[in-house]
Formats: structure tokens, C-alpha cells, sequence
């Protein structure tokens, strides 16, 4: 019986979901996290094979970051016998967290991990092992590569299921950086996206981008939330537009896109960045369904009175049903879930520990 999986890292473990059936309602919880008192910061489930297989970036306290995976919906979980994603000695480096986990659109077997350090690693064996992608740790503009607020990572990996050599990754604070072929070469993609926080507000790179996702209907088009502005691509990432206009506040950390419909996505607003707040301190998702030429707020179900909830860059997210399922968690420990495309939201979890990722997919 197809259900949906709904994943929620947080910083003392993870908390899976499942939804069964055709109820759009009823959820079962399992009682108790895994990874317990380890932070997660990266979730994929990857649904390519008639296995599907959970990947989860762990950080403990006391054995350092490690990525587990699960070909069980997350009752086991299995560690390499050796550290999957770890820095080459002569990079001078140690592995400080990975960010991001991303099975490839075109290679069934491919999985990429994003790092910090900022570093993009490739696995070709469904992300038991990972090699360094050399090309982008080597990159001329690196030594000057500055880090956000929440450290130098690389914490964004798209890929082109039309091309496996199209590959497109967010730095913070660096920008947008893109590979035509397949790796060997990097360029900064980020004209037109402002870094009013540099002496040169539009920098080849250096932008503070916090997000990027893809429109389900034309591949090349992408969506960007950047440290202040949101922005369009129509030409996968050469140049940006900003749409930003209508929406309370051009600040925030999360963008989703609809995985169906074309020119739908999901953005977050946050007060700004002295004020890491919802926007007007209210909890209100806001959709695009014209790509950005207008935003409605998203409003049933969620709190009406003053809020506080923070949602991270990774803690939105879409299931891929029919509706889709939208999904985020907050810094308050708040999981709220939407049922419809986001016309209307009920919460599912509350007290969490706070919420860093959430992914959900539907699996048999």
C-alpha cells in the first residue's frame, strides 16, 4: 500500500513519519528518535530503485559527522566499516559536517554530498563511499571563499536528469557554482543575485545564497533565496531576476518547489537577518504559482498569534504525491504538514528538538 515517508532531522536526532494508505491524515510516529543526541543535518530517500534507501548525515558529539543508510524505511541502519566522506591528506582538511545528501537525477547509483569545509563529494555506489570532487576544492576563486553565518558550507546540489554532466551547487557565503562537464570544470553563476553585505554588491561571486530549487515543469528555470532576495533563473543559472516583489520580507532560508506543477514554489519569509523571525512574526508559507510574478500567503491551520519558529535552509520540503504534500519544521520543534499544495496545514509534531532538514517522499 503507497504511503508517504516524512523524515525530520534535528539537532538530537532523527524522527521519521509514516503516512499509509489514502488517509491524507493519519500519521504514525515512531516512538523514539534515531541517531539519538547526534545532530542531523542531511536527509535524502532515495526512491530510484524498488528498494528505496534512507541517507542520513549524522554528527556526533563524540565520534564526529558519519552518513548511515537504511534499505528498510529506517527500522536499521548500517555505517561503512570506513568513514564514507573524508578529507584527502594533502588537502590539509577534516570533515566538519555534511550538509547535504542528493541522489543524481540521471545516474541511478550516483549520490552527492555537500560538506563543510565547502566541498562537494561523489558516490557511485548509492553513498556507501564517496570521493572529493577535486576540480571544485581546487577552484581559483576558493582562498577567497568567505563563510556565512552558520559556517563554509556547500549545502545545495542540483542535477539535471536530461544530463548527468549538469551539475549546479550553492556555497555559502560563495555563491552559485556550476559544472557543464560533469566535474572537470567549475564557473561562478551568480549575475544578477545582490550581496549588499560586500563593498561590491554584485560580485562574480561571494553571494550568500541559501537555497536554490528547480521547477518540475521547465528544468531550466530555478528558484534562489539568497541572504536578501529571491530570484529566478530561466536559464539555469546564468542570470537572475528578482522576484521578490509582494513578498513581507526578501530575507529567509528555504525555497521548495512544487514537484509537479511548473511555476509553483514555496518560500518562508524571515524578518531579516539582526531579526531571525517569521515575517511580522507570523507563521505564513508563501506559494508562487506564476513564478514569482506574485506570492499569496498560506495561512489555514498554522498559528495565528505572534510566532517564532525559524525555518532552516533544509526544513521544507514537497512529498511528490498527488496533491503534493508541502512540509516544515521549525527552531521551535514544530512540524507542520499540508495535504493540499499548501492551501491548508495542520501540525504534527510539537516540542521537537530543534529542527534542522525534513524530506518526505512516497514509498510503497
Amino acid at each position: 500500500m503507497t504511503g508517504v515517508l516524512l523524515t525530520v532531522g534535528t539537532r538530537k536526532g532523527l524522527f521519521i513519519g509514516r503516512r499509509r494508505g489514502g488517509s491524507r491524515q493519519s500519521w504514525d510516529f515512531d516512538e523514539s528518535p534515531y541517531f539519538n543526541a547526534q545532530a542531523v543535518y542531511s536527509i535524502a530517500i532515495d526512491t530510484r530503485r524498488d528498494t528505496p534507501r534512507l541517507l542520513v548525515g549524522g554528527d556526533s558529539a563524540h565520534w564526529g559527522p558519519s552518513v548511515f543508510h537504511s534499505d528498510d524505511l529506517g527500522r536499521t541502519w548500517t555505517e561503512p566499516a570506513q568513514a564514507p566522506v573524508r578529507f584527502p591528506e594533502d588537502t590539509g582538511a577534516s570533515l566538519e559536517r555534511v550538509w547535504q545528501l542528493h541522489p543524481s537525477a540521471a545516474e541511478p547509483d550516483v549520490v552527492y554530498a555537500g560538506t563543510e569545509p565547502a566541498a562537494l563529494y561523489r558516490s557511485e555506489d548509492r553513498g556507501e563511499s564517496f570521493a572529493l570532487v577535486r576540480p571544485l576544492w581546487e577552484h581559483p576563486t576558493r582562498g577567497r571563499w568567505m563563510p556565512g553565518g552558520g559556517g563554509e558550507g556547500l549545502h545545495t546540489v542540483l542535477t539535471d536528469g536530461r544530463d548527468p554532466r549538469a551539475v549546479t551547487v550553492a556555497v555559502s557565503a560563495a555563491g552559485v557554482f556550476r559544472t557543464a562537464d560533469g566535474g572537470a570544470s567549475w564557473s561562478p553563476s551568480n549575475s544578477g543575485v545582490a550581496a549588499g553585505f560586500l563593498p561590491d554588491p554584485n560580485p562574480e561571486f561571494g553571494q550568500c545564497v541559501h537555497k536554490i530549487a528547480r521547477d518540475a515543469a521547465v528544468p531550466d528555470r530555478l528558484y534562489l533565496q539568497n541572504h536578501w532576495g529571491v530570484y529566478r533563473s530561466d536559464d539555469a543559472g546564468t542570470h537572475w531576476t528578482d522576484i521578490g516583489e509582494g513578498l513581507p520580507s526578501t530575507f529567509g532560508f528555504a525555497m521548495a518547489a512544487h514537484p509537479r506543477r511548473g511555476d509553483t514554489a514555496y518560500v518562508f519569509p524571515i524578518n531579516a537577518d539582526v531579526d531571525r523571525v517569521p515575517a511580522g512574526r507570523r507563521c505564513r508559507v508563501f506559494r508562487t504559482a506564476d513564478a514569482g510574478k506574485s506570492w499569496e500567503p498560506l495561512t489555514a491551520g498554522l498559528p495565528d498569534t505572534d510566532h517564532y519558529g525559524t525555518v532552516l535552509r533544509d526544513a521544507m520540503c514537497t512529498d511528490g504525491a498527488d496533491p503534493a504534500g508541502v512540509y516544515f519544521g521549525n527552531r521551535n520543534g514544530e512540524v507542520y504538514a499540508s495535504a493540499d499544495d499548501g492551501d491548508s496545514w495542520r501540525r504534527l509534531a510539537s516540542h521537537l528538538p530543534d529542527v534542522l532538514c525534513v524530506r518526505a517522499a512516497v514509498v510503497d
